[in-house]
This record gives C-alpha cells, structure tokens and sequence, in this order.
C-alpha cells in the first residue's frame, strides 16, 4: 500500500522530543519516537537526581542508556491474509505472523506502522511484539473459502517472520505447515539464517515449484550491520544460508536493501558479486525509505553514530527525494530520482548483468488444494 497520499512528517522532530544521549546497546532506535496518532506527548525531566534514561553512569560520568527488555503479547488474529494493488510490489497477498520486530533494523519502513497500537516507532517496535497465536488456525480458514483464489502468498513481509521470538512461537513455521499441506504459493524476505530450520518443509515445496526466498542484505560490514539491524543474523550468516537453501534446490535471490548514499552505497557490487558466489539467481535493490516517524528514528541515529557525515547522508537523501526526507509515489519510492539514483540505477543494471542474474520461475497456483473447512462434526468420514 502507497505509504501516504501526503507526507506532513517531513519536518523536524520538535524541540522538546526526548532525545537518547547514548546509542543503546542491541537496538537499533535510541528513544521512543511519538507516533503520529499520538494525542499527548510524554517528555522525560531530570529532576536533579539521576538521569531520565538511568541511574547508571559510565567512567566520564555520562548516563547510560537503559537496555529494555523484550515484551510479547500473544493476541488471536481476526483475520490474517492482508491484501494490496500497489503496483510497485510483486505480491498481492501477504500473512503477518507477528507485529514488531525484535531485528531492530534502524532504517525499517514497517515501524510506522507500530503507531497504529498507540506504540512508539522507536524502541516499542523493537521491543513490545505481538504473536499471532492463531495464524496457523485462521489461515486455514481463509484458504477454505469456497470463493479463495491462489495466488503467491508473502509470509513475513512486513515484520521478518523469522525474527528471534519465532525460535519459541513457532508462528511462521505453522503458517508454512498449512501451506505446504494445500499446496499453495508462498515467498519470504529475510534477514534471518532462522529459516535454514524449515529446510525439511521448504525443498518438497520448492520441487512444485511453490517457494522462493529473497535473503535481504544492506551491508558485509560486520560493524556497520551490528549497529544498523543488532539483532539480525549477521552478513555471513546470510549468506551462508543462501548457500544451504539454493543447495538444497529452493530458488533463492538478493535484495540489497535498504541502499543508504555516503553510507552503504559503495558495497552495491560486492553485495551482488558474494550473493552470487553463494547461489543467489536474482537480484534486487530498494532505496533508503523515511516514511512518517521514521525519519526522526533515522536522523536520531546517524547524530550517534556517525555525526561527522549525517549532513551529507540526508542531503544526498533529499536530493533523491525531491528535496524531501521521502517521497512516497509509486514508482519513485524505492528508486528515488535525480542524478544520484540514476547512478546507482546505472551501477545495479552493469552489475546485474555481468554477473548473470535472472529471474526466479514463477510460482505455480495450480497445485492448490483447499483444505476441508472445519465441521462441527469433526473428521467422521
């Protein structure tokens, strides 16, 4: 869906935003943004006896950043297959295992989305999650609709369906089961080695013809992606689970994503030429996003992280964006505009094609078998 038909979050955080002193360790925001919907602002005052992060202090005397736990809410689904006519992305149905993400990927384009549960985009995306206990249960549901028609279904695309929780939930293992058991289309964009667990689930699917799987990879940096997405699976972690995934025959790709100028951009070709080396058939890249409330969780970030460039990073941004922190059109979004993104657009064209990347095969919707509607007579015949 088109991120909004006007942008009003382009301006400045105000002055009175409570602002991190400290980058905190293991995430990737610093403080907890106000969402958009938000009708009070809570604002943080040192009253003289300690500091409003913590009372912790480090060897020059400076206040630490708190280091706050991970919250899951387990919640039963209404619904659980989302549907969109954006014509700027390759699916038309998705299934959301759990909202948040405990990756903590500073540059998401999904933690706007948080401020829906009155929750900040900042901190609480990463840190209060919610669980779909039931999507297994629901999705079977719907796909037993007399009127459901197959058609590729993205698991996880909006939050990583394999984010940590999903070691102890199982959530997005469940979804798969179901789909697997029909026989219907499914696709993943990850940012986790986690998925290497469903191997035994994903080659009998990928023989139909009915998976492929994009790895998303924004940097090799180690030090970079630690600081960029703190809990994701590290850059050769990735990688060596694309290996495993193309070895044992599912269609894997790259999306190198998201690409940040002055910062990532450099590391265009490398990324391409190792997901290559390691089974990648396909390719892909998307721009830096900064719809609504990301861009204050964005600027927040490059002040601590990397001060001395954080000017030229969002000028670079801006000139791609028509002289905006973001653009939302469709079509523009992911490539932005300008001599830079020509650039970059030029890089990934000669890149693509000298290193011989394709397409994925489609995936195939005439296997589908709806699954038998639940009876209140159970299975007596």
């Amino acid at each position: 869906m088109q991120d909004a038909l006007h942008d009003d979050f382009d301006a400045p955080a105000p002055e009175d935003a409570r602002r991190a002193r400290t980058p905190i360790k293991g995430r990737g925001a610093a403080s907890r943004v106000a969402g958009r919907f938000e009708k009070t602002l809570v604002r943080g005052e040192d009253d003289g006896w300690g500091s409003v992060y913590t009372d912790t202090f480090d060897e020059d005397g400076e206040p630490l950043a708190p280091s706050p736990a991970t919250t899951v809410t387990e919640e039963r689904a209404r619904s659980v297959i989302s549907r969109n006519d954006s014509p700027d992305i390759g699916f038309d149905q998705s299934v959301n295992p759990y909202r948040g993400c405990e990756h903590g990927c500073v540059y998401c384009f999904a933690r706007p989305s948080h401020a829906y549960l009155d929750l900040s985009p900042g901190l609480d995306f990463e840190t209060k999650l919610y669980a779909k206990t039931n999507v297994a249960e629901r999705l079977r549901e719907e796909l037993a609709k007399p009127g459901y028609r197959p058609s590729p279904i993205a698991l996880g695309i909006n939050t990583d369906g394999y984010q940590p929780i999903e070691r102890r939930y199982r959530a997005t293992r469940q979804a798969l089961e179901v789909l697997a058991e029909c026989r219907h289309p499914v696709s993943f964009v990850t940012k986790s080695a986690l998925i290497e667990r469903d191997l035994d689930l994903l080659a009998p699917m990928a023989r139909e013809g009915l998976v492929s799987v994009h790895f998303s990879i924004t940097t090799l940096d180690n030090r970079l992606a630690a600081r960029m997405e703190p809990r994701a699976t590290a850059p050769r972690g990735k990688l060596r689970a694309m290996r495993a995934l193309a070895e044992a025959g599912v269609p894997v790709g790259v999306m190198v994503a998201p690409v940040v100028p002055a910062l990532t951009d450099h590391e265009l070709e490398r990324i391409l030429e190792t997901a290559r080396e390691h089974g990648a058939r396909s390719a892909g890249y998307v721009l830096l996003r900064l719809p609504h409330e990301l861009k204050q969780v964005w600027r927040e970030w490059l002040e601590l992280h990397y001060p001395d460039r954080a000017a030229h990073v969002m000028s670079l941004i801006r000139q791609m964006r028509g002289s905006k922190d973001y653009d939302s059109r469709f079509g523009v979004r992911s490539r932005g505009e300008g001599p830079f993104a020509q650039l970059l657009a030029q890089r990934f064209a000669k890149a693509h094609a000298r290193l011989g990347f394709g397409r994925l095969p489609p995936l195939e919707t005439s296997k589908f078998a709806a699954p038998r509607r639940p009876s209140p007579q159970g299975e007596l015949f």
